[in-house]
């Protein structure tokens, strides 16, 4: 490996910590600036492709789904009522699949020192965001104040349920150092901790899609053999360290100084949709009245309703905007790709690289597990981690044919695809940034409604 080669590796792994670090810990951060730290971080990716040799990432196949998918969503932007918002969308789709590029080349040529870079991120991301809750809780505490609401505690994310997102994420990888035999005993209890600490933030958090989505995962991983049931062990633990937390803090402590607790964890644990039955039933007329194609790509957000700009269902969500076909070779992609992953995480092995994939694999489920029911693939963080997660699984895959070399005009397109997709989020970002508060309040004040968050916090697109 050259040295330009590993240059270019450090300076996009640099930037691209940098910027997730700073886009969910800088105290005013929320969905806008994540979703300028996604664009930047788009932008950071393309540049670093675009300096890579053509190298195989994914089979025939999929290279014909993704082109299809692509293609089918140009023509339903071409017919939509807005196609630059249409447009808009694809572009994000596209640099979601930039960035996963980027990080499958950077850990193919980086090697495994670059899944100890990884998760060591993860757990300086989790410290951080730990540190902050557990500084609000104890100021919140010494308050003197009557009343206390533990969401007020969650900073950095404009919901609570983006939180929860970035948190399916980050629980199946934080228990990457506790199943290494190699590390010592102090450093898996300061590990262990953290996780009981992350556990007790999405337990008073209250955000179901991740406790749904983590369930989903550990039932799948204590299948796939004594592995997966040893990190199911240790998030089975941390859970019951978190719940402890929680009762210690929130019961104890706040009884013994007299605090009321508003939104408690308890009051989450029920059956309702919160909501979501009508924008589900929005969604569906759209599937029905235009399978082909759909209404176009982020148009859900431009019919009006008082709930939110997307349908909190990944499958309804794509299926009434970009059309059946387009979703059937989502489902296809994402099938096949499971079900590889799936044959190499059951080798009972307990190389670092095979505990990893484990972890990525768990990651993986939860948070498709959780876009049935929530924004995971609408929010802008939550979508460059699923980018990263896929980018290092595709990485990571062992091939069983033989290695073919990839296609120099394929691999062109998608780096003047890219190119293109980028160049069109830097302009709707310029063009917008610095009007996007007014925008917001001018919103607000003449619909007497919250902020309904799409590619911008204000996401109706409907005029």
């Amino acid at each position: 490996m050259s040295l330009s080669v590993q240059q270019r590796g450090s300076s996009f792994l640099v930037a691209a910590v940098c910027l997730l670090v700073f886009g969910v810990s800088a105290p005013f951060s929320g969905h806008d600036l994540q979703r300028v730290v996604q664009i930047a971080i788009g932008l950071c990716a393309v540049g670093y492709g675009l300096s890579m040799s053509p190298v195989r990432l994914v089979d025939r196949p999929t290279a014909v789904g993704l082109a299809l998918i692509v293609v089918l969503g140009l023509v339903s932007s071409a017919l939509a009522r807005q196609p630059l918002w249409a447009l808009t969308e694809v572009a994000v789709f596209v640099s979601c699949g930039a960035i996963a590029v980027a990080f499958a080349l950077l850990r193919r040529h980086g090697g495994e020192p670059l899944d100890r870079a990884l998760i060591l991120m993860v757990v300086l991301l989790c410290l951080i965001k730990s540190a902050q809750y557990l500084y609000a809780g104890t100021l919140a505490f010494t308050s003197g104040e009557q009343a206390m609401d533990p969401d007020l505690l969650l900073a950095g994310f404009s919901n609570k349920r983006f939180y929860g997102q970035f948190q399916t994420f980050t629980l199946p990888l934080l228990a990457l150092p506790l199943l290494l035999p190699t590390l010592s005993r102090s450093l898996k209890g300061a590990v262990f901790a953290l996780l009981c600490v992350w556990w007790l933030i999405a337990i008073s958090g209250g955000t179901r899609g991740t406790w749904l989505g983590m369930g989903a995962a550990g039932a799948v991983l204590a299948l796939l053999g004594p592995w997966g049931r040893r990190w199911l062990g240790w998030q089975l633990g941390a859970v019951l360290g978190g719940l402890l937390l929680y009762w210690l803090a929130f019961t104890v402590i706040a009884g013994y100084l007299g605090l009321d607790i508003a939104n408690g964890a308890s009051d989450r644990l029920t059956t309702s949709l919160s909501g979501r039955g009508p924008i589900w039933w929005q969604a569906w007329h759209m599937l029905a009245e235009r399978p082909l194609l759909g209404y176009g790509p982020m148009h859900f957000a431009d019919i009006a309703n008082k709930i939110a700009a997307h349908p909190h269902q990944a499958v309804l969500q794509w299926a009434s905007e970009w059309g059946v076909p387009s979703t059937v070779c989502v489902a296809v992609l994402a099938w096949r790709a499971g079900w590889a992953t799936l044959g190499e995480v059951r080798v009972p092995s307990g190389e670092r690289v095979n505990l990893l994939r484990l972890c990525l694999f768990a990651a993986l489920i939860g948070a498709l597990v959780q876009s049935m029911v929530d924004g995971v693939l609408v929010m802008p963080n939550s979508q460059v981690w699923l980018a990263l997660v896929v980018g290092w699984l595709m990485a990571l895959h062992v091939w069983r044919s033989p290695a073919t070399p990839a296609w120099p005009l394929a691999w062109n397109l998608w780096k003047t695809l890219s190119v293109l997709s980028v160049g069109l989020l830097i302009f709707i970002a310029v063009r917008d940034v610095p009007h996007i508060k007014q925008a917001q309040q001018q919103y607000v004040q003449s619909h007497d409604t919250l902020l309904q968050p799409r590619f911008w916090a204000q996401g109706v697109i409907a005029r």
